[in-house]
């Protein structure tokens, strides 16, 4: 058992000062507010707060930031990036893998991310051959996450086809692909890979409708009757209108019509949806895996988040294409997409209410409920997941209550976290991951051979 005190710290029930918390293995076993510290207990000056689930990461394309900013001559869209994508990952061993998820990682939990939901579908050899281990990189993941010490929500993606309505797959798109006897198997695979990881969970993934035909996504759903469903819906505007053509519906609507969408489902992005698939959505219980940052990025467009939440809606922040990894930042991007929308500011909380607050609140309770994992608050029996923000830090002088959450978001950005404790192990110290150094030198060396090859 080990003590920690706070001076402040961010509970359910509100914020409260001198808060004793005792941790046991994983997961917290009593939280005291109002508490003098004992004499075995560890003082830790600061501001406590939940750390938060990043619902949806592409780790392997932390390796690919900044090297995808130069115009081309058409269009530059998503899917002139997702070429480029194919072009890179092609030359990527299961050890460089290993090396930019757990660099990835490290950067996630120096930010505020205390747990993972890592979409993993670069599951064969660049040729296409499966390893001799269907899981061969599942397992690279779950090194990762052991590594860095990041919570995980394995989610194995299904990807058998190129285009709606079961369209040949692409020759980039060989690492991905799977029939429905193969995924089972990896299914299997990844499961004992995270039998070493405690706290871990497995969910699914099938990649999107245009990598999935109707009777492969009902067999999927169909066998996998308990843990986590995360799919693409919606990110593109070509993908909706390829959906219609196939289906006769949009994304988000077929999948609500045909697949009984409940909570345990996150559709990441969710970005192009008639109010009508917006209100059916939240009504379904389901969370939508937000990625604000790379949304940007690739021009994707902005989630109408507003009738989305006032209909019920839950949604989860993710890092997707790790082009940039801040928790603050994706928050931050997430509020002023609607701003720059609709002119206007303060969009996503309620009247008289913390705009940062409300939207990290969200965050930390859509994220673990994306994830199936028991985390994003400081109660008894949840993850000992655990965020220091530094009182100290410019940003937050002076601040108590919600202003400390929107002067961080708003105004302090990532220099703001100085400590992390994720399942109750201490991973970042004074704004810098424990194990950084080792970590980024293995990083810094696959990158070279990547970029130098």
């Amino acid at each position: 058992m080990t003590q920690l005190h706070f001076s402040s710290a961010l509970l359910d029930t509100g914020w409260h000062r001198d808060v004793l918390i005792d941790v046991d293995g994983l997961h917290i076993a009593a939280v005291q507010p109002g508490a003098a510290a004992p004499p075995e207990a560890e003082r830790i000056a600061g501001v406590a707060v939940p750390g938060v689930a990043g619902v949806h990461s592409h780790a392997f394309q932390r390796a690919m930031a900044g090297l995808v900013e130069r115009r081309g001559p058409e269009d530059d869209s998503f899917w002139t990036w997702r070429e480029v994508m194919y072009r890179f990952l092609a030359r990527m061993t299961p050890d460089d893998i290993e090396a930019v998820a757990a660099w990835a990682y490290v950067e996630m939990l120096e930010a505020g991310f205390t747990s993972v939901g890592e979409f993993h579908y670069l599951h064969n050899a660049p040729d296409g051959q499966r390893y001799a281990d269907p899981a061969e990189t599942a397992a690279r993941i779950v090194a990762a996450a052991q590594a860095s010490g990041i919570g995980l929500a394995l989610l194995p993606c299904f990807y058998a086809h190129g285009g709606c309505g079961g369209a040949p797959a692409k020759p980039g798109q060989t690492r991905f692909l799977s029939d429905l006897d193969g995924y089972w198997r990896l299914l299997e695979a990844s499961r004992r890979h995270l039998a070493h990881l405690p706290g871990s969970v497995l969910g699914i993934a099938p990649h999107s409708l245009r990598a999935v035909d109707a009777r492969e996504m009902r067999a999927l759903v169909e066998r996998w009757s308990a843990g986590p469903i995360h799919i693409h819906a919606a990110e593109q505007t070509a993908e909706v209108a390829e959906c219609v053509a196939w289906s006769g519906a949009r994304p988000v609507e077929w999948l609500i019509d045909n697949m009984g969408i409940d909570q345990r489902w996150c559709l990441i992005h969710a970005t192009h949806m008639t109010p009508e698939e917006s209100l059916a959505l939240a009504r379904s219980g389901a969370v939508a895996g937000l990625c604000p940052i790379t949304e940007a990025n690739l021009g994707d467009g902005i989630f109408e988040a507003p009738p989305f939440l006032e209909a019920g809606g839950r949604f989860g922040i993710g890092t997707d294409s790790n082009v940039r990894i801040s928790l603050a930042e994706e928050l931050r991007t997430l509020e002023y997409g609607q701003r720059l929308r609709e002119r206007k500011r303060n969009r996503l909380g309620p009247t008289g209410s913390s705009t940062g607050r409300h939207v990290y609140d969200m965050a930390r309770s859509g994220g673990a409920q994306a994830l199936g994992l028991d985390c994003g608050a400081l109660v008894p029996g949840r993850r000992a997941d655990i965020l220091v923000l530094d009182d100290s830090h410019p940003a937050l002088a002076s601040r108590s209550g919600d202003a400390i959450l929107d002067s961080w978001i708003f105004a302090g950005g990532d220099g703001v976290v100085r400590e992390v404790f994720a399942g109750g192990e201490r991973v970042v110290s004074g704004g810098r991951h424990v194990r950084r150094e080792p970590i980024l030198q293995r990083f810094a060396a696959t990158m070279r051979r990547l970029l130098e090859a």
